[in-house]
């Protein structure tokens, strides 16, 4: 079955992909919930012509989450926890915190936009963590969580 996405779904697509799934996926979960629309003829040519006057846009969206990126990357992230003896936390620290940490510094990025490699950390030292600014724009960031005082 042949679809438009409405929405981003993730490990699926972002809005207006075009993409296939098994009939039972499309028709019972992605279209009900508004999802996805049904990829007819008429849909094709409508989201053709979406596309070609959105791409203007996305070139100014694309320079300006570069431009977040290098700000981004010239920031030195530090999270501080709650330590136990030896380098394991109290808790954890995942994407919602690193939120928390990058909007103190100035950069206010939605958590769900962050992806922590591992899910969660649960002990002191140096992480990463996927940031995605934009479909073509995706950094690596490197921050590092340090024991509360």
């Amino acid at each position: 079955m042949e679809l438009i996405l409405k929405k981003d779904v993730e490990n699926l697509g972002f809005k207006d992909d075009l993409i296939k799934v098994k009939n039972g996926y499309g028709r019972n979960y992605l279209i009900p919930k508004g999802f996805a629309i049904l990829a007819t003829v008429s849909a094709k040519k409508v989201l053709a012509e979406t596309l070609k006057q959105r791409a203007f846009k996305e070139a100014k969206l694309i320079k300006d989450a570069n431009k977040i990126a290098e700000a981004l990357g010239a920031l030195e992230i530090k999270i501080a926890a709650k330590a136990g003896t030896g380098t394991k936390l109290f808790g954890s620290i995942n994407n919602a915190n690193l939120a928390e940490a990058l909007e103190t510094a100035g950069q206010s990025i939605d958590k769900k936009y962050i992806s922590v490699l591992g899910g969660t950390i649960k002990r002191l030292g140096k992480s990463q963590a996927k940031i995605r600014l934009h479909r073509e724009v995706i950094i690596d960031l490197d921050f590092e969580v340090v024991a509360e005082k």
